[in-house]
């Protein structure tokens, strides 16, 4: 049976290919591409044979024979490569530049499919099955850690930890390097690189993530990489917008900590949340919208003709309109030391990562809504108990019926109601909650909480540029009052669309605006709508000039 990573394309495939690139014959053993390199091109193997080989270039992980090729997901953005590929001597290939494949890919759809299907199973199988990548070196129970590999999972970036806390490979690595733990958390590159404490940038700019971008006035600009912005640019850069796309910290939004979707349409037996966002970003780069992590939008200008976006490392963003899909945030607990123990005990997703750290342990879950649940479920196949804490007495008000009746038929899940946590205890990480239940208060030994309560607008960003109500939810369409719309010629002919906010080309979408149903199905068709009402607005500024 042929691995689904190494599919064999077609002579008429192949002849289509050959229109694009250049073939190269090798004299002699030679590397297509070195561990770390961006940019990197893509390679047909004609005759020979390519070898995938580990970082010290010791272990073959894969060869290519003929008709076969190179890459993976990394080939549609600047990510960098975390393998070698070397040529054996006589070995003949096409060569083709990733800009060059992209523009392929999105105009030959029998390519693109069987490119893309390989990219995804390549990056699943090394995710899954490889122990390597980049090492992030640190104490489990450590805020400044937990950040670091929670960016790297998100992300899809290939990656291993090693806890100084039970690790002895953890330590010999610090002596090696003459490290001590004042230097943690460290993050060591496959090219031997060492990182002290290093930032969420430093780390996106090492992995290829962080994306830079001309300097143009693009059409869209899309802000929030959830469920809504993905399928804006996905739809945008699919009608041949030029698309650019920013988040802070990860494609999925709040449905990327979803550890389980089952009611999304066509996923039967289910997707979690980060793996749905990935593919949504994979697809969003497949028509060429441009991706950057971690850009977060700062401050938004307007000057009557186009959107000027101030946004995190020192870049300034120009489109001719904004898709607002900032979606919302969980709100901390309302004690004291919350904080403290963020990152430490404390977490706002359920992902692989924290189940690790959750096995036989007693953990709590806080909310009821379908994020809460989901998470209870996934913890529930690893912790010892699941802990689900409720304020009102009905599990059923805000969360799905499937998901109560599985909730309450796992017997190692126990919900308390009308239930809140007046108490974090623990010195240097979580040991214990307490429960306060109409009056009367329980001590129970969580060590790990996930909080899923209270989502906030994230529209701080807007600085009072568009109409907002009470709560910092964007208002559009029919929700913004007449004195509230910006006097312009294009709101003197028409009024605001259904998406549209209180400045012409300004629109908001998913879980950020007002009156959205807050379910991943909504937040995509509302970013599908919203790239159509683009085109009515762009329309109407032809039309003025």
């Amino acid at each position: 049976m042929t691995d689904p990573r190494f599919p064999v394309l077609t002579q008429t495939q192949i002849n289509t290919l050959k229109e694009f690139g250049t073939i190269i014959t090798f004299a002699k053993e030679t590397f297509l591409f070195k561990v770390g390199d961006h940019d990197y091109p893509f390679y047909v193997v004609l005759n020979g044979e390519v070898c995938i080989t580990d970082p010290n270039n010791k272990e073959i992980k894969g060869t290519h024979g003929i008709n076969e090729f190179t890459g993976d997901n990394s080939m549609l953005s600047n990510r960098s490569i975390p393998f070698n590929a070397l040529a054996a001597k006589g070995t003949t290939v096409l060569k083709i530049e990733p800009k060059v494949l992209i523009q392929v890919i999105a105009t030959h759809s029998s390519i693109s499919d069987v490119l893309l299907g390989a990219f995804l199973r390549r990056q699943e199988y090394m995710l899954k099955e490889y122990t390597g990548g980049i090492k992030i070196i640190g104490s489990e129970r450590s805020k400044e850690t937990y950040v670091l590999r929670d960016f790297m999972e998100k992300n899809h970036i290939w990656h291993s930890f090693l806890n100084t806390d039970i690790s002895d490979k953890a330590k010999q690595l610090l002596q090696s390097f003459n490290l001590s733990d004042m230097d943690l958390p460290i993050v060591l590159s496959m090219s031997g690189e060492v990182f002290k404490k290093p930032s969420i940038a430093e780390l996106a700019k090492l992995t290829g993530v962080l994306v830079e971008f001309d300097d143009q006035i693009y059409d869209v600009l899309v802000v929030g990489a959830g469920p809504a912005g993905l399928a804006a640019s996905v739809y945008a850069a699919s009608e041949g917008l030029s698309v650019v796309a920013i988040d802070g910290n990860a494609p999925g939004g709040q449905a990327g900590k979803s550890s389980k979707i089952e009611n999304y349409l066509g996923f039967p037996i289910g997707i979690s949340g980060n793996d749905l966002a990935n593919k949504a970003y994979m697809q969003a780069q497949k028509f060429g919208c441009n991706i950057s992590i971690p850009r977060k939008a700062v401050k938004l200008e307007y000057n009557g003709d186009y959107f000027n976006l101030c946004a995190s490392n020192d870049k300034n963003i120009k489109a001719k309109s904004i898709i607002a899909a900032t979606g919302a945030e969980y709100r901390r607990l309302p004690l004291e030391n919350t904080e403290k123990f963020e990152g430490n005990g404390v977490f706002y997703s359920a992902t692989g990562m924290n189940a690790s750290a959750c096995k036989n342990e007693i953990v709590g879950v806080v909310g009821g809504g379908n994020s809460a649940g989901q998470a209870a479920l996934f913890l529930a196949d690893h912790a010892f108990q699941v802990h689900i804490i409720i304020r009102s007495n009905d599990l059923g008000d805000k969360m799905s019926d499937y998901l109560v009746q599985r909730i309450l038929t796992t017997t190692n899940i126990i919900v308390h109601t009308k239930s809140n946590i007046i108490q974090l205890n623990g010195s240097h990480y979580l040991q214990s909650i307490v429960l306060d239940r109409l009056g009367e208060t329980q001590k129970i030994g969580v060590s790990n909480l996930f909080t899923f309560i209270g989502a906030k607008p994230c529209t701080e960003w807007l600085n009072g540029t568009v109409s907002m109500d009470a709560k910092g939810f964007i208002q559009t369409g029919n929700d913004i009052e007449q004195s509230e719309l910006l006097a312009c010629s294009i709101f003197r002919k028409r009024k605001p669309q259904s998406l549209e906010g209180s400045v012409p080309g300004f629109f908001a979408i998913g879980d950020v605006r007002k009156g959205s149903v807050k379910r991943v199905a909504s937040a995509v068709g509302e970013g599908a709508m919203a790239v159509s009402q683009i085109h009515q607005y762009l329309t109407d500024l032809k039309s003025l000039k």
